[in-house]
């Protein structure tokens, strides 16, 4: 990069750091250009020089990553793929734990069991203290970045676990536990009070039990997943809403048998496969299961409304302790391929308790990720149907069209569904909710599946201010991504804030 080119993209991070609440990106309003990382790249590297990356590239807002135990957003590059052209040279298996990479105040975690463990992996250091102020002498924001992933040997943790009705015991802590729900708040207010941040940012990247019997996540080994909850918490508050729990009991019951019955098959499989389908087929059973039993879908409700509940409970907070700061949320890439999944992302009610959306569009690994999801839920609900007929008919409904079953993997999603699915956020939220879409930056694939390369973040990039974005946040963590890749992004950046001159 020259020195104009340079000086360019510092003035956009130095707008960027007067960036308000305006609604839509004008002439006058610099878009919020962000960039997911962890606490390694900055201990690895040095801050100043990871910064100097940054802002070479048009970034003005860190979205840091202060709890997870996932690997997700937190440490180096994951196990088995390459490693980028920057940081150390290796993997961290032995040494990645996990936690709070900030430091935790235990007066804020005084109404939960989950113990608030600081994460031993850089022994003392305190990501948000070391970064926070380096980035704001340059004018640029920092937004604490944390997700749903907590480890299950945690102190406290088994007391806000999800119990299952079938499946394996969950990794995953219930929503409407009061212990889960204060511990999210509990870090709300940690890090709004002990830190001047400028915004927080928190995801889930689960669904409900309905979800979990239709269709694993993407990756994983197909339907069948775990049913919960049905703890005290949410029986009662079944009984308050009038469910028969006895009666959800036996319906997912029944429904896990039906999914049971139909693995490891699918349509336009072998005769044998065809053996364990229903006699009236596998999606009319399946409706004839959810007439039977209306409690399936009152139980996946009241699963996704405990989580709306968290949504609005940590808003709630935020606004109380720092109405000026902005908290909003990453919708899970399952959005973009499960029609069952989207049905419950309904953006006007987050704009009820969102200041913005960072809608997942990872458009390189999508193409794996959707190929999964076709080949899942083939193997339960559409399993009277062939696979590609299950990917023509998942396009038709998401409102998106790209490549062929046997290319998707390959070739990933084009530009035209990251243009089409930030339209359709943009035109679904109120006025007020900024729209940053999540744009794919070297997300690990399988060896043979689509590798990122500079025009195809170049193309994200600009797609996305195409279809009216507020900004972009560059994902998932900067220590998984390249350097010639992340300067595609600046690229494009520049470009859009030229053409708004």
């Amino acid at each position: 990069m020259d020195r104009r080119e340079f000086l360019e993209a510092t003035s956009v991070v130095a707008g960027g750091a007067l960036l308000g609440r305006l609604p839509r990106l004008g002439a006058a309003d610099p878009p919020m250009i962000g960039i997911q990382s962890g606490a390694v790249s900055f201990v690895d590297e040095g801050t100043e020089k990871v910064l100097d990356v940054f802002q070479a590239s048009a970034v003005n807002t860190i979205f840091l990553a202060t709890f997870t135990y996932g690997r997700g957003i937190g440490g180096r590059q994951v196990p088995g793929q390459p490693l980028p052209d920057h940081g150390k040279q290796e993997y961290d298996t032995a040494t990645f734990r996990g936690g709070n990479f900030a430091t935790p105040h235990p007066q804020y975690y005084r109404n939960t069991s989950i113990k608030p463990e600081k994460a031993p992996d850089h022994g003392s250091y305190d990501a948000v203290a070391d970064v926070l102020p380096a980035a704001h002498r340059r004018g640029m924001k920092v937004i604490c970045w944390f997700e749903d992933v907590i480890a299950a040997d945690v102190p406290g943790f088994d007391s806000a676990r999800e119990v299952v009705h079938s499946g394996p015991p969950s990794t995953f802590a219930c929503a409407r536990n009061p212990n889960t729900r204060n511990f999210w708040l509990g870090l709300v207010e940690d890090y709004l009070r002990s830190y001047d941040v400028d915004g927080l940012m928190w995801g889930s990247e689960r669904q409900g039990p309905l979800g979990s019997v239709l269709v694993a996540n993407h990756g994983g080994p197909g339907a069948g997943g775990r049913v919960a909850c049905f703890c005290q918490y949410c029986v009662a508050a079944a009984r308050a809403d009038g469910i028969n729990v006895d009666r959800a009991r036996e319906g997912y019951t029944q429904l896990t048998a039906w999914s049971s019955r139909l693995r490891p098959g699918g349509g336009g499989q072998a005769t044998a496969s065809d053996a364990r389908k229903p006699v009236d087929g596998a999606f009319v059973t399946f409706w004839r299961l959810l007439v039977k039993y209306p409690e399936i879908l009152a139980w996946e409700r009241l699963w996704n409304d405990a989580l709306c509940d968290t949504y609005r409970d940590m808003y709630r907070l935020s606004h109380e302790i720092a109405p000026s700061k902005g908290i909003g949320w990453h919708v899970w890439h399952n959005n973009s391929f499960s029609p069952f999944y989207r049905a419950e992302q309904d953006y006007a009610e987050f704009s009820k308790y969102s200041d913005f959306l960072k809608v997942v569009m990872y458009n390189l690994c999508g193409g794996e990720r959707l190929a999964q999801y076709v080949r899942n839920v083939n193997r339960s609900l559409f399993a009277d149907l062939s696979p590609e007929q299950v990917l023509a008919f998942t396009y038709d409904v998401q409102q998106y069209h790209d490549q062929p079953l046997e290319k998707l993997a390959a070739l990933g999603l084009g530009r035209d569904y990251v243009l089409r699915e930030t339209r359709r956020a943009v035109a679904g939220v109120a006025p007020t909710v900024k729209i940053w879409p999540g744009i794919d930056i070297d997300i690990p694939t399988a060896a043979d599946s689509k590798k990122t390369q500079p025009d195809d973040v170049y193309l994200a990039v600009k797609a996305a201010f195409e279809g009216g974005a507020h900004g972009v946040l560059l994902s998932r963590k900067y220590s998984e991504m390249r350097l010639d890749n992340l300067r595609a992004a600046g690229r494009a950046v520049r470009e859009v804030v030229d053409s708004k001159r």
